[in-house]
């Protein structure tokens, strides 16, 4: 009788163990982002701020039209400790990036993925649009898919930036 209570107990512990070591949030990689400037920061970097890493191409009509949202999003909540990061594709064109961020008043950092490295850190994007959501602790908390729900974006970001760092 004994061991079976002992045994029992054993199962609830791991269990529970298993249960908040699947709630445990996946850090974002350690990339490298080479800026349209010339410079790079890393994943690191980010951390202490809410961030928006979204993966867009210059031919991609989603991404250019969700860009206006993003513009909005950025600018309601910069101020409060926020910031988007634009990967460009690896398939996109340096120079028509270029072209592109100095055509519109985006208030993004824009990167390039030169050679696919960040693409393949962030679960291996080709798919754009596709972004996502890392708290100020470093950690994925959402991976979107397609144009992100403004209300539901806006209300995510509104919880993490009052979560502690």
């Amino acid at each position: 009788m004994k061991l079976k209570i002992i045994a029992a107990l054993a199962v609830i512990a791991l269990v529970a163990a298993g249960f908040f070591v699947f709630q445990q949030k996946p850090a974002a990689p350690d990339v490298a982002f080479p800026t349209l400037e010339g410079q790079t920061f890393r994943t690191a970097d980010l951390r202490g701020k809410v961030v928006l890493v979204n993966f867009w191409a210059t031919t991609c009509t989603s991404c250019i039209k969700e860009m206006p949202a993003l513009k909005a999003t950025q600018e309601k909540f910069e101020a409060r400790g926020y910031q988007t990061v634009a990967v460009a594709m690896d398939y996109d064109p340096p120079a028509q990036v270029a072209t592109f961020v100095e055509r519109n008043d985006l208030p993004f950092t824009f990167v390039l993925d030169r050679d696919g490295s960040i693409a393949r850190g962030f679960d291996g994007v080709r798919l754009t649009p596709t972004s996502f959501i890392v708290n100020r602790r470093g950690e994925i908390v959402q991976k979107i898919l397609g144009e992100p729900k403004l209300d539901a974006l806006h209300a995510l970001i509104e919880k993490l930036l009052a979560e502690p760092a």
